[in-house]
């Protein structure tokens, strides 16, 4: 992966940058998916933040070989702080992280997204946080995608600004995601009720504690209601 080629899942969460955006994207790392923006003509400026000190350098390293300083400013910033108001930024990216953290990130910097019209997160693990996140914090989910790179499955989930209500099947699977059903949608919640199903299992033998009843009972009802998607 580099400035001109992505990874299939950095591709896709470049689709869903729109035409002129001023992008924040955050957690930015080498800087791949900002410099690949720029160089398609896509955007004409954006931000890349990085916390860690050694990817804040990498990324500093790689716009400037790309000859793109007049287009991408760099900082050093934890999360959604390295968005400036005089940056105008309409558009952020987070990908490559728990869904858990990216939700935190947004709920952390809430007054950081003045301006911004959209969102687009690509959670490692649990994108679920970052649904719930959305409908308790007035966005809506516009688009969703999931994909398989190197026998690992992603999903990409877009938010733009606006009332949303989801239910508990729509909060854990996704809304678009359940409509479109696709064969890796269905091997990933295979996968996933299958492990539920074998950790239930191995709780039988242990000692019936309140911690492990309650274990229990979650997965039970996990497994019930993902069960319902996987039936149909």
């Amino acid at each position: 992966m580099n400035t001109v080629k992505l990874s299939d899942r950095l591709a896709a969460v470049a689709s869903f940058v729109e035409e002129g955006a001023v992008l924040a994207d955050i957690g930015s790392d080498h800087a791949y998916l900002p410099c690949y923006l720029v160089h398609a003509h896509k955007i004409e400026r954006a931000i890349a933040g990085e916390v860690v000190k050694g990817p804040f350098e990498s990324a500093v390293k790689n716009v400037k070989r790309e000859g793109l300083d007049d287009h991408i400013t760099v900082r050093l910033a934890n999360g959604l702080s390295a968005i400036k108001e005089h940056d105008q930024v309409d558009t952020v990216t987070i990908a490559g992280m728990g869904g858990p953290l990216i939700a935190t990130i947004l709920q952390e910097g809430k007054d950081k997204l003045f301006s911004v019209k959209r969102i687009i997160t690509q959670p490692n693990i649990h994108a679920s946080s970052i649904r719930q996140w959305a409908m308790e914090n007035g966005w809506k989910i516009v688009n969703e995608q999931i994909l398989k790179e190197d026998g690992k499955i992603y999903e990409i989930i877009v938010l733009e600004k606006g009332k949303s209500v989801y239910d508990d099947l729509e909060i854990a699977v996704g809304p678009f995601l359940l409509q479109q059903r696709s064969d890796t949608f269905l091997e990933k919640w295979n996968r996933e009720v299958l492990e539920w199903q074998r950790v239930l299992q191995s709780l039988e033998h242990a000692a019936e504690t309140e911690e492990i009843r309650l274990k229990k009972d979650h997965l039970s009802k996990r497994i019930q209601l993902i069960g319902k998607v996987l039936s149909d």
